[in-house]
């Protein structure tokens, strides 16, 4: 059983891309996605974040950040970050507008308010299918190390789905066995297409 897989986190550059990419490299069927409202990256301080709109490829913001300031830039990771994601797609793509996309067996999040953002998303969507689709978080610190880690684990829950015959039978078992082996907390809900 091949599942379809879709990772999501904020602004679709750190974590999604980390486990996007990860996954990929395993042959998966992956993409990944982002709900903020723009994509920002962080900047020379808090207050000044850089901020594009999705669908910037990620070419133009490495070109644009190693034209600012590119040892800051460097130093602090944004840089290698953005070339990984080139080498894995075009660009940030934003969650609430994938529907042309089709659907996906499993959606990946990694933070509870874009857990939330997804499944009220999917409940106010046509249910033309009824086709169930599983969303689970999985807690995971925005920063480049934390992100490492969240990929990994992200497989390996990807990994164990992949290996049940019917995930919606199994899924109890599945997550409770991940939480006492990872001591990972997730949560979970099963929407519609």
């Amino acid at each position: 059983m091949k599942l379809r897989y879709a990772m999501v986190c904020s602004s679709n550059q750190n974590r999604s891309m980390e486990a996007h990419s990860l996954l990929k490299r395993e042959g998966l069927d992956v993409s990944s996605y982002g709900t903020g409202q723009h994509v920002k990256l962080p900047g020379p301080s808090l207050r000044e974040p850089n901020v594009y709109d999705f669908g910037t490829p990620y070419k133009q913001m490495f070109d644009d950040l190693r034209r600012k300031d590119p040892e800051l830039y460097k130093r602090n990771g944004i840089l290698p970050m953005l070339k990984r994601n080139i080498a894995v797609k075009l660009a940030p793509q934003r969650w609430q507008e994938n529907v042309a996309d089709g659907v996906f067996d499993v959606v990946l999040t990694f933070e509870e308010k874009v857990f939330d953002m997804v499944v009220e998303d999917l409940h106010t969507r046509n249910h033309v299918f009824m086709k169930p689709v599983l969303v689970i978080n999985l807690e995971v610190k925005d920063n480049h190390e934390e992100a490492a880690i969240g990929a990994k684990l992200a497989l390996l829950l990807c990994m164990e789905l992949e290996e049940t015959d019917s995930w919606e039978e199994s899924i109890d078992s599945i997550i409770s066995n991940f939480e006492s082996k990872h001591r990972r907390k997730l949560l979970y809900s099963v929407s519609f297409y």
